[in-house]
C-alpha cells in the first residue's frame, strides 16, 4: 500500500496550482474504507484562501464517506522533504491516531517517516489521547 500511496502522492502533485510559490506538493493517504485519497495544494491570489495537498486529501476523503487516516504519504518537489504545516498537522490529527504514519518522501524516492504524535505533541482531539 505504501507504494501505491507515494505513486498517487506524486501523481497529485503534477496537478498542483502554485503559480506563486512555484512549491507544489501531493499528498496521498489511506483511509479507514480501504481507499487512497490524494490532493495537492492549491493556491490563490488572496495568499490565506489557498489550500495544503494534506488538507485537500483529507477533504476528499470526508466528502467521499471515509472518517479515518491509517497512514499519509506527503510529496515535495525538492530534495527537501516537506513536512506538513502546523495547520496541516492538526488537521491530520484530527481523522487520525496519534501513532498514524506519516511519509515524507522526494522526486528522487527519499523518504523520512514519523507519527501524528511526534509531528503534533499534545494536539487538540476530540477526546484525549494517550
Amino acid at each position: 500500500m505504501l507504494e501505491k500511496l507515494k505513486s498517487a502522492a506524486l501523481n497529485a502533485q503534477k496537478n498542483a496550482y502554485a503559480p506563486y510559490s512555484k512549491f507544489r506538493v501531493g499528498a496521498a493517504l489511506e483511509a479507514n474504507d480501504g481507499n487512497v485519497y490524494f490532493g495537492c495544494n492549491v493556491e490563490n491570489a488572496a495568499y490565506p484562501l489557498g489550500q495544503c495537498a494534506e488538507a485537500t486529501a483529507i477533504g476528499t476523503m470526508i466528502a467521499q464517506g471515509a472518517s479515518a487516516i491509517k497512514q499519509i504519504v506527503i510529496a515535495s518537489p525538492t530534495e527537501t522533504f516537506c513536512y506538513p504545516c502546523g495547520g496541516c498537522r492538526q488537521k491530520i490529527a484530527e481523522f487520525a491516531e496519534a501513532s498514524t504514519p506519516v511519509v515524507m518522501i522526494t522526486p528522487e524516492g527519499n523518504s523520512t517517516e514519523t507519527t501524528v504524535g511526534e509531528l503534533l505533541p499534545e494536539g487538540f482531539t476530540l477526546t484525549p489521547q494517550d
